[in-house]
C-alpha cells in the first residue's frame, strides 16, 4: 500500500468527485445517502451527473474517511470544520474533522476528514485500513 495515493476522478457539470479506494472504510454514507449517484454494483460506480452539484457536495462531506472529496467547477472546495473535532470509536479509531495536516508516507497531506488508526497496526498509517483491532 505504498506509493502515491491512487485517486479516480468523476466529472459532471459543476463538480468533480474524487475517490481514493484505499482510504474507503465502507461506512456506506454515500450509497445510502445518494444511491442514484453511488452504486457499487454499477460501473462506473460514481455517476455525479445524477444529482445536483450542491446536493452531491453535501453527501461527499458525510464520508468520514475522506476517501471521497469534491471540487466545484468554480474552484470551491470543502471548508474544514472549526474547531477541529476528534471522536474515538469504541474500537479505538479516531474520527477527525477539521483543518488537518497529516504526515504520511507520501508527505504532508492537508485534509478536512479522516479516520485514523488508534492501534498502530494499519499498513496505511496514519489512516485506518481495518487491518488491526481498531478497525474490526
Amino acid at each position: 500500500m505504498s506509493g502515491a495515493p491512487r485517486q479516480k476522478a468523476y466529472q459532471a457539470p459543476g463538480i468533480t468527485v474524487t475517490f481514493e479506494a484505499r482510504r474507503c472504510l465502507h461506512a456506506t454514507e454515500c450509497v445510502n445517502g445518494l444511491p442514484e449517484v453511488f452504486d457499487a454494483s454499477r460501473r462506473p460506480w460514481i455517476q455525479p451527473a445524477a444529482a445536483p452539484a450542491d446536493q452531491l457536495a453535501e453527501m461527499v462531506r458525510r464520508c468520514p474517511s475522506g476517501a471521497l472529496r469534491y471540487e466545484l467547477a468554480d474552484g470551491g472546495r470543502e471548508t474544514p470544520d472549526r474547531p477541529t473535532h476528534i471522536t474515538r470509536t469504541s474500537a479505538g479509531q479516531l474520527i477527525v474533522r477539521g483543518e488537518l495536516s497529516l504526515d504520511t508516507r507520501e508527505g504532508t497531506q492537508d485534509e478536512t476528514r479522516a479516520v485514523l488508526c488508534g492501534c498502530g497496526s494499519s499498513r496505511l498509517q496514519p489512516y485506518c485500513d481495518h487491518s488491526g483491532p481498531c478497525g474490526q
